[in-house]
């Protein structure tokens, strides 16, 4: 693959992985090693996590469709080599974050899946795509599972941060793109329609209340976070792989 022709995403244009069983098996041992190598990768580029957790769903019994998947990431880490997190010295170190959700996303079972960046300064320094582990029954409930997830990585960050001696005295700022979610944060109030999730999924709210977090709305299209659940054109990619912070660290 050192020679491979470079591509711009590392998506398969227009193809689910779902549809893969009706493709011949491939050697799985061979197929581990590749998407093992993958994920290392992501721990450094955060452009890769939604392609290569998407592969990693098939393990198990991996197909030719999914071999040839895994290859056209390596494809576009090819093109890509040169790119990275960039950091900016004498950067203000304030702790923002993104977080979203792709609603039912997985034809097979239906779960949705939550990504969620958290920068610090000028780059992320902390990021994920993950496959919800309920099944969402709505959009709200699955952007407010996705933004619990960013919630408790933020405290984690934040007393983290505090042993490195930054500390933090302002709420860290969690931006959503949906605004159900955000009601659901801000309202005391236990309403018919979110009984059914859990309890301790509310602990958001308290932390609201006490200026821990501030959650707040960003339009769809501002949103980082995105890039971690679903596949995009090759411009809106890069629009969101610029924003992400990842870029050409030789520019």
């Amino acid at each position: 693959m050192s020679d491979c022709k470079p591509t711009a995403t590392p998506f398969l244009s227009g193809i689910k992985l779902e549809n893969g069983k009706d493709t011949p098996l491939v050697d799985c041992t061979l197929y581990r090693q590749l998407v093992g190598s993958l994920l290392y990768l992501t721990h450094s580029r955060p452009d890769l996590s939604y392609a290569v957790g998407a592969v990693s769903r098939y393990m198990q019994e991996p197909h030719e469709l999914h071999w040839n998947a895994a290859k056209h990431i390596l494809r576009y880490v090819q093109g890509t080599i040169t790119y990275g997190i960039h950091y900016v010295a004498n950067c203000s170190l304030n702790l923002i974050g993104f977080t979203d959700s792709d609603w039912a996303g997985d034809n097979i079972d239906r779960k949705s899946t939550s990504g969620y960046v958290l920068s610090l300064g000028s780059g992320p320094i902390c990021w994920s795509s993950k496959k919800q582990v309920a099944i969402a029954l709505s959009s709200a409930e699955a952007e407010y599972r996705g933004a619990v997830n960013a919630t408790i990585q933020a405290i984690w960050l934040q007393h983290f941060l505090s042993e490195l001696g930054i500390n933090v005295h302002h709420p860290t700022v969690i931006w959503c793109d949906n605004k159900s979610t955000l009601k659901f944060c801000r309202d005391p109030v236990q309403r018919q329609r979110t009984k059914h999730i859990e309890i301790h999924m509310h602990f958001i709210r308290e932390l609201i209340h006490d200026g821990i977090i501030d959650l707040q709305y960003c339009p769809s299209s501002e949103q980082t976070a995105d890039i971690f659940t679903k596949t995009f054109t090759e411009q809106k990619f890069r629009f969101l792989r610029d924003r992400l912070g990842v870029k050409d660290t030789t520019a």
